[in-house]
């Protein structure tokens, strides 16, 4: 072998540990909160490990690419199916959205809302100006419960459903009630609005933390919906849905719109205790896509 070739192997076979190294360290979310900003980026790295791999197979480095063509084919597929499986529809219609504070659109999800005719709505970045879309709302729900926030506003909940007196509540970022519905109100189900923090560097995992205490004390069937900032494969989205008892609405799609149209996260979740089934809705002056969920609990 020249000195060429090994020169070639040793860069292929470089490029394919880093790549690999990515993918694993996307898996160690409950050992420290890089792995879930990894997670992020774990179809890309499945494809880059695809794709250095088949130069691997020419550069002589055959048994290192079979495995990495092996690894990278059942996470990324894994990804894949995520995007791909659409869920079963439930009786249940929930609308989620996250409004972008200084959203100059109101009046369109207003109009939104009202076409979709979802029987939830959950929101975020509920901030002051766009209280008056809730203000608006409240003929089509008349029942409302708003949680105050950041600076980029809080959180809410808008229902048709009757809600059980004295359950609703506010945590950090988060805004819950319980609900009623049948014949002779015999089903008890939950409602949750929830907006994480960004992924490490910043506080998501503090803040996953601080609610997985709330979340336990919820008993019963429950829809969780909102912006997570984070793929719903990752650990601090697992977490919640798990302790919850909840299951995602499929299929995933890229929701957030903010870094480029042509590069969407999937960032934006409905669960629900029996899954169900998603579709987007336009931005209406959001850098999110809307979510229309059909669930079931």
């Amino acid at each position: 072998m020249s000195l060429e070739d090994r020169t070639w192997q040793t860069v292929i076979g470089l490029a394919l540990g880093l790549a690999i190294l990515g993918l694993a360290g996307g898996y160690l979310g409950w050992l420290h909160p890089l792995g879930d900003s990894l997670a992020v980026g774990r179809g890309i790295a499945a494809a880059a490990i695809l794709v250095i791999a088949v130069f691997a197979t020419f550069a002589g480095l055959r048994m290192a690419a079979f495995v990495s063509m092996l690894l990278a084919l059942l996470t990324g597929g894994q990804v894949l199916l995520a995007y791909a499986w659409p869920g079963l529809a439930g009786q249940y219609s929930v609308y989620q959205k996250n409004l972008l504070f200084r959203n100059a659109e109101l009046s369109a999800v207003e109009a939104d809302i009202r076409a979709a005719a979802p029987q939830i709505v959950t929101l975020q970045e509920v901030s002051d100006p766009n209280l008056a879309l809730v203000a608006a709302l409240k003929d089509a729900y008349p029942h409302q419960h708003v949680c105050p926030g950041s600076r980029v506003g809080g959180t809410a909940i808008l229902t048709q459903l009757t809600p059980v007196e004295g359950t609703a509540f506010c945590a950090p970022g988060l805004a819950a009630m319980q609900v009623v519905t049948g014949e002779e109100r015999q089903h008890r189900f939950w409602l949750v609005s929830v907006h994480l923090h960004w992924p490490w560097p910043h506080q998501q995992a503090d803040h996953v933390d601080q609610l997985l205490p709330v979340l336990d004390r919820i008993n019963g069937p429950a829809i969780m919906a909102g912006d997570f900032n984070m793929v719903r494969w990752a650990t601090s989205v697992t977490r919640m849905a798990e302790i919850l008892g909840v299951r995602p609405a499929g299929p995933t799609f890229g929701s957030y719109i903010g870094l480029s149209d042509l590069f969407r996260l999937p960032i934006d979740h409905v669960f629900a205790t029996k899954g169900g089934k998603v579709s987007p809705r336009g931005a209406l002056g959001s850098d999110h896509l809307g979510l229309l969920a059909q669930v079931e609990i």
